[in-house]
């Protein structure tokens, strides 16, 4: 091996190194299963006042981070919507928290995919509620609140039926 593919191969590993602290330096700043919910509070995305995950204390809540922008965010939202139909009447509630996005798009996904379940909008793209009180590392993810406003559960990544089915709705039953 020459001496500059020597070089090359540790500059790589070096910034391999680098990223990976990065990912495990985060993920040690993040909110923890049975940890409280952050209880800030937002604008509502269509602008009629705020709201907090602390009004839906007494219920399960799966917040829900996402864009308007974010291909896997739309891909996970008609999964989210059904879920919520068939079990807000049980004491569960999808919330949508937009972030890092525009009002006008955000709006417009919202009306285009027809989600029904509420929606806050997250207008720090400085330094937005999910990554400074969730932790969070992208987009989309989901957090799941117990009725008594700790967290029970953490995703990742996108949601679809078959994750909602074999990780929240157990949670859901065991919590009735």
């Amino acid at each position: 091996m020459s001496a500059r593919a020597f070089v090359v191969v540790i500059a790589v590993l070096a910034v391999i190194g680098l990223l990976g602290f990065g990912l495990v330096a985060k993920e040690s700043e993040s909110l923890a299963v049975g940890e409280p919910a952050p209880r800030a509070e937002l604008p509502r995305l269509d602008g009629k006042g705020t709201g907090s995950i602390a009004d839906y204390r007494g219920e399960w809540v799966l917040v829900n981070f996402w864009a308007s922008w974010c291909v896997p965010c739309r891909d996970e939202s008609p999964a989210l919507q059904r879920f919520y139909d068939r079990h807000r009447d049980n004491g569960f509630v999808v919330l949508g928290i937009d972030t890092q996005d525009l009002s006008g798009d955000a709006l417009e996904f919202v009306r285009e995919l027809d989600l029904t379940y509420p929606q806050l909008r997250d207008p720090d793209a400085d330094s937005p509620l999910s990554e400074d009180e969730f932790g969070a590392t992208g987009l989309p993810e989901s957090y799941l609140i117990d009725p008594r406003g700790e967290l029970a559960l953490i995703r990742r990544g996108p949601v679809d039926d078959t994750y909602l089915d074999r990780f929240v709705e157990p949670l859901l039953a065991e919590g009735s």
